[in-house]
């Protein structure tokens, strides 16, 4: 099977262009099929009609509207699934309606995204998680929907934790006795990775050096242990030989498009349905390349619901643009935005589910 083309190789000139015809298509698509994203237009000047010249320029809705209200842009009868977002015990969490068309888009998108750093082939997988999460299919807390959509990419799956959520050093010793050798997949939660994977492998002298690490969210819970993402990968490397280690960023919002850790761990890049753009919050400026702001992000892949154009409760920096490894914008996520709700899959680890 040959490897897919890859959707991390749009400059960002020919980025924007192909972006804002598409994300103006789709605003007027959903304008047309909702009546409450077209309320919403309508009520902060951006009616039917109106041109834009940037992407900058298109409105765009606070990703918690969808903690209070239903957007979706199909009937009924064509919802296919309904997502729900991660969040702290008693908060609201997000509904995103999805159809099947854009169900397999997501799958698809989110399938080449991934595929430009673990190859087209599934890989055997180590997942940094108990499997006490797999026991209700049916009502999957944020961080096992996520364990369980990340197993897809992976096969002969062992997990590192075990039914009491301790470190099982015999069934990893036995994963990389069986698959150490070649390349093999792990992916978890980034402050279960460092406490459950780190600790075991640098202690007890594994070799991780084929490893592929793909991890998410968790950072605030390694605060107190001074470890930021430079001395995460540095400690790895230097201590188990995994070199091999991308960061990502997303949000069920926007389902299927995650934002990929470059290569040289140099910050997160867009794939090329995609973008972000840092605003300031006062004045809701685009900042310039080093100035801190809100993160907002833009995907063409929302098609049953208005979720093209989103601000997030994020803090984040570009730190440069066509110049790493890959094209396109290259940023880092800085924390929540103050009194902003915590999202809960990454940094919440209260048991099982």
């Amino acid at each position: 099977m040959a490897r897919a083309t890859s959707v991390f190789s749009k400059s960002q000139r020919r980025r924007e262009n192909d972006l804002l015809v598409e994300l103006v298509a789709l605003t007027d698509r959903h304008r047309a099929r909702s009546i409450e994203y077209r309320r919403i237009l309508d009520a902060v000047g951006h009616p039917a009609g109106r041109t834009y010249e940037r992407v900058a320029d298109l409105p765009w809705l606070p990703v918690r509207l969808f903690k209070t209200h239903v957007l979706k842009s199909i009937p009924d009868e064509k919802v296919f699934k309904v997502l729900t977002s991660s969040g702290t015990t008693g908060a609201a969490v997000s509904r995103i309606f999805l159809d099947k068309e854009a169900a397999a888009l997501q799958q698809r998108m989110l399938s080449a995204a991934l595929q430009q750093v673990v190859g087209p082939s599934r890989l055997p997988m180590l997942l940094i998680d108990t499997q006490g999460l797999l026991k209700h299919r049916g009502s999957l807390s944020a961080r096992g929907a996520g364990v369980v959509g990340l197993m897809h990419f992976g096969r002969d799956h062992v997990f590192a934790l075990d039914e009491q959520n301790r470190p099982d050093a015999k069934a990893v010793r036995a994963f990389l006795g069986r698959h150490g050798g070649r390349p093999f997949l792990i992916f978890g939660f980034t402050h279960m990775v460092w406490l459950y994977l780190y600790e075991m492998a640098a202690g007890g002298g594994l070799d991780l050096s084929n490893g592929v690490l793909i991890h998410s969210g968790g950072w605030k819970k390694l605060t107190d242990r001074a470890v930021d993402n430079a001395e995460f990968r540095r400690r790895f490397i230097a201590d188990t030989g995994l070199s091999r280690i991308h960061n990502f960023y997303g949000m069920v919002e926007q389902i299927g498009t995650v934002y990929l850790e470059g290569t040289s761990g140099d910050g997160l890049y867009c794939p090329d349905f995609a973008d972000v753009i840092v605003r300031d919050p006062v004045t809701w400026a685009e900042m310039p390349v080093g100035a801190p702001g809100v993160v907002e992000v833009v995907s063409t892949l929302p098609t049953s619901y208005p979720g093209h154009v989103l601000l997030t409760e994020d803090l984040g920096v570009v730190h440069g643009i066509d110049d790493g490894c890959w094209p396109g914008k290259r940023f880092s996520v800085l924390g929540r935005l103050p009194r902003a709700e915590a999202r809960g899959c990454g940094d919440t680890f209260e048991g099982a589910s």
